[in-house]
């Protein structure tokens, strides 16, 4: 890719984090999911979620995950052992515990943007690039659009905290809320 190039696309991304982070809930939804971010907001330094993260950031990947895609991670089954390898670890069992009724599914990332534990297999590996995981990675919280999740089939909002190391963004936390139980 040309300098010219890398700079357009750069700047592209700028644009879609720094607008990303402001979707508006519905009026309808707003009270409810601004008690829920209240909830959630204390994993950013909660310190299992940190220090899960921690130790993801300063390991080096194994060469499944390096060499881990999208497209692979889409087609991998619940049971595939690389899947339940993640969803088994302590940090997994933790977000496990944070579900409810109104939460679809509740994930954390490490800098790079690869999984380091869910409560339930994601739709992508990585989220590196988009801004669920990019603007947390800012330090900024973001909410998204109502939008139907591909791996729930729910309509849903999803919103990303960043996980903090003493303020530092280290990676990003994201819950996805059931827009239907928010009304």
């Amino acid at each position: 890719m040309t300098t010219a190039k890398k700079a357009a696309a750069t700047a592209m991304l700028a644009v879609l984090i720094s607008t990303a982070g402001f979707a508006q809930a519905p009026p309808e939804l707003k009270s409810k999911l601004d008690a829920k971010i209240k909830q959630f907001e204390p994993l950013s330094n909660d310190p299992q979620v940190v220090s899960a993260v921690k130790i993801y950031n300063s390991t080096p990947p194994t060469p499944e995950a390096r060499a881990m895609t999208n497209d692979q991670w889409h087609s991998l089954s619940l049971f595939d052992p690389f899947v339940r390898s993640v969803g088994k670890t302590a940090l997994s069992e933790f977000l496990k515990t944070k579900r409810d009724d109104v939460v679809a599914k509740i994930f954390v990332s490490g800098a790079d943007g690869g999984k380091v534990g869910f409560d339930a297999k994601t739709e992508h590996w990585t989220h590196k690039g988009m801004p669920k995981h990019e603007v947390p990675m800012t330090g900024k919280m973001w909410i998204g659009p109502v939008k139907q999740d591909d791996s729930t089939g729910l309509q849903m909002i999803q919103v990303g905290f960043p996980v903090l190391d003493n303020g530092k963004p280290i990676g990003s936390v994201v819950v996805g809320l059931r827009t239907d139980k928010l009304r």
